[in-house]
């Protein structure tokens, strides 16, 4: 399959997702090999919340508008350039380890793998096993040499060349392990971190709570804990994270919010017990560390932002994404942005592409 016919179907697939938006799901005459995916898909997003309550109809939408926008054809023509995918004459098969955390988290590497030219051997999480498939299928439509390129693995992984493997720090001792032989990426438990300054505007914490809130918090480009100026004021990021009460009312995020609630209510510790702030959606907990629950912002308080930024580069193998004011940090995002990678933006740190090249 040369290059061209790579960027094709990729740029397709784009063009069929752009058809599913949390605004109204609407069937664009213009999009080829529509029937029947486009059905399929429309019945699959309900059936991916019916196995997976944590991808609510809106979360799953969220997922397909994202990927549809960075499928756009520009940015698959600069992804292509820039990573320098070439014709593949000796295509290896690289085995993908899936995690379900949130919808079509493991979808960047399997569309890296198919843009290199080698072939495709996915194991789906339990939690996200519908979605990836059918646009699997949608692929194979476009140009049927993707038919003898993907296939989906219920049990181990055999007959491979190299691994991408996606999982819990647990997990990834155990991928160390098994996969020691093959050339491979292990990803381990990762978490994104906010900076502060007390001089964000209204639009700019909004911005912050769809990093903190969009998909219940699951995901590892999720902000799970913020660094904030000594003596900060957090009204204006409480009002702001408000934006998402309605989650309160979601049983199973409820459950999870209410439970912490009452762990940190509880503890012989009075710092955490005094620490802690609530504002009937979100709490907020005093704590070093990263990893921090369903419901739950960690913060943590700093005198002045090069010691923030030695934190960061210490911790930097548990940070995913640092987000703040435009400029504020190198190599920092901006507020709003981290659940909207680029084709370009590899988890980790770790450019995929590459990897794939060298094969």
């Amino acid at each position: 399959m040369t290059i061209e016919e790579r960027k094709k179907s990729l740029k397709s697939l784009g063009k069929f997702l752009d058809q599913f938006k949390r605004s109204g799901i609407n069937k664009n005459p213009d999009v080829p090999l529509n029937e029947p995916y486009y059905n399929a898909l429309n019945m699959l997003i309900d059936r991916a919340q019916e196995s997976n309550g944590w991808f609510t109809r809106d979360n799953v939408l969220y997922a397909l508008e994202s990927w549809a926008d960075a499928l756009k054809p520009d940015k698959i023509d600069k992804w292509f350039k820039q990573e320098k995918f070439k014709e593949q004459t000796n295509p290896k098969n690289v085995g993908i380890v899936m995690a379900g955390n949130i919808p079509l988290v493991g979808f960047h590497d399997f569309i890296s793998v198919l843009a290199s030219g080698h072939n495709v051997k996915a194991k789906l999480s339990s939690n996200d096993k519908y979605l990836l498939p059918l646009l699997a299928k949608y692929l194979v439509a476009t140009n049927p040499a993707f038919k003898d390129k993907i296939t989906f693995v219920d049990d181990k992984l055999k007959d491979i060349d190299a691994v991408i493997a996606t999982g819990s720090n647990n997990t990834a001792r155990y991928f160390d392990y098994y996969f020691s032989k093959y050339p491979h990426i292990i990803r381990k438990n990762r978490n994104s971190v906010a900076v502060l300054t007390g001089r964000e505007t209204p639009q700019e914490l909004e911005a912050l709570a769809d990093d903190v809130m969009r998909y219940f918090g699951l995901g590892c480009r999720n902000v799970s804990k913020i660094f904030v100026p000594d003596n900060y004021n957090f009204n204006p990021l409480f009002k702001a994270l408000l934006k998402y009460k309605d989650l309160i009312n979601y049983p199973k995020y409820a459950n999870n919010y209410d439970y912490n609630k009452a762990v940190y209510l509880m503890s012989v510790d009075k710092d955490v017990r005094d620490s802690l702030l609530d504002n009937g959606l979100v709490l907020l907990k005093k704590d070093a560390g990263y990893a921090s629950p369903i419901g739950t912002l960690f913060y943590e308080p700093y005198q002045n932002l090069s010691d923030v930024q030695k934190i960061i580069s210490y911790d930097k193998d548990k940070i995913q994404t640092v987000v703040s004011q435009k400029n504020l940090l190198p190599g920092s995002i901006e507020f709003g942005t981290t659940q909207h990678p680029q084709l370009w933006d590899y988890a980790d740190g770790v450019n995929t592409a590459q990897f794939l090249n060298q094969l």
